[in-house]
């Protein structure tokens, strides 16, 4: 990354992007005491907001902009920010820092923030052949899509990741019969182990999902007023509407082309600086070294988008604390609250605690005595205690940690 560290104190700072990265950066930013001119360049008129409400309460029609606001309309006037909505960043002229954008407008910075998330990654225009394919990324997307489900008897969810499981939680909640369609062997198969998987194809199907798993799809055509869903084994599917949740693909052309290093995301320090000096990133978009995975990432998660955005924020202002957290997700589903931290590796048996089939269990992942990584499935106390250990790289023992009579405390 870039080994110039710039010593005057930058005047503006603007960013690129309108989400959660680019609302706690601003935050950051005046909490911090940066009283200079701040602008934010977003395509989403709302005011920035959290995206995991998305596809559960906003989706179920039981939050709305209100709820889910990063901050409060009076607060973000308080930040004083210009916040150039809707409008897009079509182009950054680093060599003279201005950045322009698709109404015309142009400004210059003396430090840049791109924080521009991504997109819901498409289906193959080969395969659809129907406007009745929707997706979710954004606020939008879900108000439009919770109201379509609840004017729907049948949906169809292709996609067995994280964000077709919680759609399809939420369909189910509202009513609505759902069949699933994953092309892989199993259930989030890249970020589980296998008996988890096999927990989250039970949990579906006995809240009444049709899970159809080494799924081919093949096309998706009009059918009547719906569509019809064609997979390799001959077989078809119809429902009013489909759902792709297929994964993220990164908004990363407005920084290749602007010259910057692109792997899997903006290639970053550990201060969210890229190989500009002038330019850092955060969030979705940008790739880390992540101290406790031990390897470079690209990290979708609401922890990650908070606090690499608050390190960067903070680095901007010449406090330079490296962004080291252990990486956290979580998902709620039906009755179930699953969180993942660290690293869950490959082949590695863990050590379990409690019960997967009475749905409260904490799978533990052991390198050499220490705790790599953890999957508590509505255990959160297990999982707060793991964090403390794992920080302090505390040895453990196993026998302890299985044994669901002792506290683990």
């Amino acid at each position: 990354m870039a080994d110039d560290i710039i010593q005057d104190a930058p005047r503006t700072i603007v960013v690129i992007g309108g989400g959660q990265a680019a609302g706690w950066i601003v935050k950051t930013l005046r909490k911090e005491g940066f009283d200079g001119r701040l602008v934010m360049i977003a395509d989403e008129i709302h005011l920035p907001y959290e995206r995991p409400p998305l596809s559960k309460a906003v989706l179920s029609g039981d939050a709305d902009i209100d709820t889910v606001r990063l901050v409060n309309t009076d607060d973000f006037a308080a930040l004083k920010v210009e916040a150039w909505q809707p409008d897009c960043a079509t182009s950054i002229d680093r060599a003279a820092r201005i950045v322009h954008t698709a109404s015309g407008r142009e400004v210059r910075y003396d430090r840049l923030v791109i924080a521009t998330g991504g997109a819901a990654r498409r289906l193959p225009e080969s395969l659809v052949r129907t406007a009745h394919v929707t997706y979710l990324r954004t606020l939008d997307d879900a108000v439009t899509l919770g109201s379509r489900l609840r004017q729907s008897q049948r949906v169809l969810v292709i996609g067995g990741g994280w964000i077709g499981l919680e759609v399809a939680a939420t369909a189910r909640k509202l009513g609505v019969d759902v069949t699933v369609v994953e092309g892989a062997p199993r259930l989030c198969g890249r970020s589980v182990p296998q008996g988890v998987s096999d927990f989250l194809l039970e949990l579906h199907r006995s809240n009444g999902v049709d899970i159809r798993l080494n799924a081919a799809l093949l096309s998706i055509d009009d059918r009547d007023e719906g569509v019809r869903a064609t997979f390799a084994d001959g077989s078809t599917l119809d429902a009013d509407f489909a759902v792709a949740g297929i994964g993220l693909t990164p908004h990363t052309s407005l920084a290749e082309y602007a010259g910057l290093e692109v792997n899997d995301g903006i290639v970053v320090d550990e201060f969210g600086a890229t190989s500009d000096p002038y330019v850092f990133a955060c969030g979705d978009v940008a790739n880390h070294p992540n101290a406790w995975l031990k390897r470079r990432v690209r990290l979708e998660s609401w922890a990650n988008a908070q606090n690499q955005a608050i390190a960067t924020a903070k680095a901007l202002m010449g406090v330079r604390a490296p962004y080291a957290e252990i990486p956290w997700f979580w998902s709620d589903q039906y009755d179930v609250n699953l969180q993942i931290l660290g690293d869950i590796p490959a082949g590695v048996e863990p050590a379990v605690r409690g019960d997967l089939q009475a749905r409260r269990a904490t799978l533990f992942f052991l390198d050499d005595g220490m705790i790599r990584g953890v999957i508590a499935i509505n255990s959160p106390r297990d999982l707060k205690l793991a964090r403390k250990w794992m920080g302090q790289g505390r040895a453990v023992d196993v026998a302890t940690l299985v044994d669901a009579g002792k506290a683990l405390a």
